[in-house]
């Protein structure tokens, strides 16, 4: 199962580890197959570290379920961020996940059982690349220049009937 996010900056390619986690796998698919992160600007962009996005408000202050509230937290022991290009859940605590997400510019072993792993870029990495390149302010993080995603190609899609 995997999703293209088609961006600003090109398109990054997102495989979805969906027997490993199934709650946030099925949230994010539903949420791409409705066409919520259409729109929706990199909000925070620390360089090494992670690419944020996923708010429809594009503050970083909100975001929804599909289930109406927030849902808990999936850690796997199988599943971590070992590598660039790994995609989680953001959320500010525990068990406190909602639509917004980020995917690390670099391993990042400190996030291990903390957010939800539920994905991994496969291809696009030159796009990631062109991400981590933007100016940001260095208060919040957030791009100079708005950078969003214009729309999400769901590859196969187990919700479908």
């Amino acid at each position: 199962m995997s999703v293209t996010l088609h961006t600003d900056v090109g398109d990054i390619k997102i495989e979805l580890f969906c027997d490993a986690c199934p709650k946030a796998s099925e949230n994010f698919l539903a949420l791409c197959a409705s066409d919520y992160y259409s729109g929706c600007v990199f909000i925070r962009n620390i360089k090494g570290f992670i690419v944020q996005t996923g708010d429809p408000t594009n503050t970083g202050k909100s975001g929804q379920s599909i289930w109406g509230t927030k849902f808990d937290d999936e850690f796997k022991e199988t599943v971590k961020h070992t590598d660039r290009g790994m995609v989680s859940m953001a959320n500010n605590g525990p068990n406190a996940n909602a639509s917004q997400f980020f995917i690390t510019y670099a391993a990042q072993p400190n996030l291990d059982l903390k957010y939800t792993l539920f994905g991994r870029v496969i291809d696009g990495f030159d796009a990631l690349d062109e991400l981590e390149k933007l100016p940001v302010n260095p208060k919040n993080y957030r791009p100079h220049v708005d950078k969003k995603i214009n729309g999400v190609t769901i590859h196969a899609n187990p919700l479908a009937t």
